[in-house]
């Protein structure tokens, strides 16, 4: 009896090591997003050179916005990290956003909403945004984050990738 309270646990604490490294293995997803400009930008527009920050956010989230001003707070910390900011909203709540946030002013930082609506959600199954993604610049995942980023981890991550 001992044995097998020792077991189960241990067998399901192996599993989820497996499934931590599958997720983790993730390369980045296909996906499409509609600019505000109107261009299309694409998964595979994205440089090989750098790191890749995906935030899926809703423009009108309360906790999104909560984890946009910190990252605008601190946005030279990311000046050599591509971002793409992604919603499922409809484009015509982007433009407040990045008015708010200034987007436009950095070129390492792309803003739009989803071509192929939910996609994103459904591959990462979430249920509330913000979703965050850390990639390699390989894009390949290294950490993600559902509903809350503890932004001095991501970061703290992201210098990881500076000094190799």
């Amino acid at each position: 009896m001992n044995q097998k309270k020792f077991i189960t646990p241990f067998i399901f604490l192996l599993l989820f090591s497996f499934y931590s490294v599958a997720i983790n293995a993730q390369p980045l997803p296909d996906f499409k997003m509609k600019l505000t400009n109107g261009t299309i930008f694409s998964s595979a527009k994205i440089s090989h050179q750098k790191p890749l920050i995906l935030i899926y956010f809703a423009p009108d989230c309360e906790h999104c916005q909560v984890l946009m001003k910190q990252i605008f707070s601190q946005i030279n910390t990311f000046k050599n990290t591509q971002m793409v900011l992604i919603t499922f909203e409809p484009l015509e709540m982007l433009p407040p956003f990045e008015k708010e946030f200034h987007t436009a002013k950095y070129s390492n930082i792309k803003v739009g909403s989803e071509v192929q609506p939910l996609f994103l959600q459904k591959y990462y199954q979430l249920q509330h945004t913000p979703f965050s993604a850390l990639f390699d610049k390989h894009g390949k995942l290294v950490v993600s984050y559902k509903d809350y980023t503890p932004l001095n981890d991501l970061i703290k991550k992201l210098k990881a990738f500076e000094k190799k």
